[in-house]
């Protein structure tokens, strides 16, 4: 039993951990609860005394996704580095490293199956991509103030040029079960990054 959790909290964690991956790679509709009985050897009545409803669980079972996603991106972005070099590193992050959680991006994968229907989930992934926009956007803008980037360049415009690049290439990526057109958005972006920082000299 891992340290400080009761039996109880236990379980429930790994019926999270192992509900995620499920509902990463069939979505909501497509991830029955019989598949997480199959997955944890519980029965029904095991799971639901740990969550009121499937709605509850997939939302859980979204946010350990995503923070798995989340840490896979962070991995070598040195806080110490321009912010240019960051932005190119978390670029480089969602191209090289993958989520650990099978199925891929969880917001895109999410964001149209909880669109209609399941409010609770659907709040999870807008939170979710908030604050992914919102961390790309705060480096854009500490990088434009310390005079990386041109006085022009609107924060908030480079960090939504990144996210829809990506979510998209991901998706035509997938389509073709071929890592191309990723790469080629990564190639697009980091040259987008280049024009866009201060020349000097």
């Amino acid at each position: 039993m891992s340290a400080g959790l009761t039996k109880g909290q236990e379980t429930r964690q790994r019926i999270i951990a192992e509900a995620a991956a499920i509902f990463n790679q069939r979505g909501y509709e497509g991830c029955s609860i019989q598949a997480i009985m199959d997955a944890t050897g519980l029965e029904k009545g095991g799971i639901y005394r740990h969550f009121e409803s499937k709605e509850e669980l997939a939302a859980e079972a979204f946010d350990y996704t995503w923070e798995a996603a989340w840490n896979a991106r962070m991995l070598q972005v040195d806080e110490k580095s321009t912010g240019i070099a960051r932005l190119k590193q978390l670029i480089a992050n969602f191209v090289d490293h993958r989520s650990p959680v099978a199925g891929g991006c969880p917001v895109l994968n999410t964001a149209i199956d909880s669109d209609d229907g399941n409010p609770l989930l659907r709040a999870r992934v807008s939170q979710a991509l908030h604050e992914w926009v919102s961390r790309l956007q705060s480096i854009a803008k500490q990088a434009k103030k310390q005079g990386e980037l041109d006085s022009a360049v609107d924060p908030k415009t480079v960090a939504t040029l990144i996210v829809a690049s990506l979510e998209g290439a991901l998706m035509i990526s997938r389509l073709e079960r071929t890592d191309d057109a990723l790469r080629r958005i990564q190639q697009h972006l980091n040259q987008y990054l280049d024009s866009a920082a201060l020349q000097t000299g």
